[in-house]
Protein backbone atom coordinates (compact mmCIF):
# COMPACT_ATOMS: atom_id res chain seq x y z
CA UNK A 1 0.00 0.00 0.00
CA UNK A 2 3.22 2.09 0.51
CA UNK A 3 3.28 3.32 -3.64
CA UNK A 4 -0.52 3.29 -3.40
CA UNK A 5 -0.25 5.48 -0.55
CA UNK A 6 2.26 8.14 -2.12
CA UNK A 7 -0.25 8.30 -5.07
CA UNK A 8 -2.95 9.43 -3.25
CA UNK A 9 -0.72 11.94 -1.20
CA UNK A 10 0.65 13.43 -4.70
CA UNK A 11 -3.00 14.00 -6.16
CA UNK A 12 -3.84 17.55 -6.53
CA UNK A 13 -7.55 16.93 -5.98
CA UNK A 14 -6.37 15.32 -2.25
CA UNK A 15 -5.87 16.99 0.28
CA UNK A 16 -3.58 15.43 3.48
CA UNK A 17 -3.10 16.45 7.20
CA UNK A 18 -0.08 15.48 9.64
CA UNK A 19 0.13 15.31 13.17
CA UNK A 20 3.06 14.48 15.52
CA UNK A 21 2.73 13.57 18.94
CA UNK A 22 6.25 12.12 20.57
CA UNK A 23 7.00 9.13 18.63
CA UNK A 24 3.90 8.66 16.93
CA UNK A 25 3.52 10.44 13.43
CA UNK A 26 -0.21 10.03 11.75
CA UNK A 27 -0.64 11.39 8.29
CA UNK A 28 -4.57 11.60 6.67
CA UNK A 29 -5.40 11.81 2.88
CA UNK A 30 -8.69 13.19 2.52
CA UNK A 31 -11.07 13.44 -0.76
CA UNK A 32 -12.99 16.71 0.38
CA UNK A 33 -14.10 16.21 4.10
CA UNK A 34 -14.01 11.99 3.13
CA UNK A 35 -10.67 10.17 4.82
CA UNK A 36 -9.66 8.10 2.61
CA UNK A 37 -6.74 6.70 3.40
CA UNK A 38 -3.79 7.18 6.68
CA UNK A 39 -0.47 6.15 7.68
CA UNK A 40 0.47 5.24 11.22
CA UNK A 41 4.21 5.33 12.00
CA UNK A 42 5.46 4.51 15.39
CA UNK A 43 9.31 4.41 15.88
CA UNK A 44 9.63 1.61 13.49
CA UNK A 45 6.88 0.31 12.55
CA UNK A 46 4.63 1.78 10.05
CA UNK A 47 0.99 1.12 8.80
CA UNK A 48 -1.14 1.88 5.99
CA UNK A 49 -5.02 2.00 5.89
CA UNK A 50 -7.27 2.97 3.28
CA UNK A 51 -10.95 2.50 2.31
CA UNK A 52 -12.47 -0.19 1.00
CA UNK A 53 -12.89 1.67 -2.65
CA UNK A 54 -9.55 3.79 -1.98
CA UNK A 55 -8.59 2.44 -5.58
CA UNK A 56 -11.53 4.53 -7.02
CA UNK A 57 -8.99 7.67 -6.11
CA UNK A 58 -5.80 6.98 -7.29
CA UNK A 59 -4.18 8.63 -10.22
CA UNK A 60 -3.59 6.08 -13.71
CA UNK A 61 0.01 5.13 -13.96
Amino acid sequence: MKTEFDNLSNNTNHSYETNCNGDKQVVKIYCGEKLIAKKLKHKKSTRYLGIKEYQEYLLPD
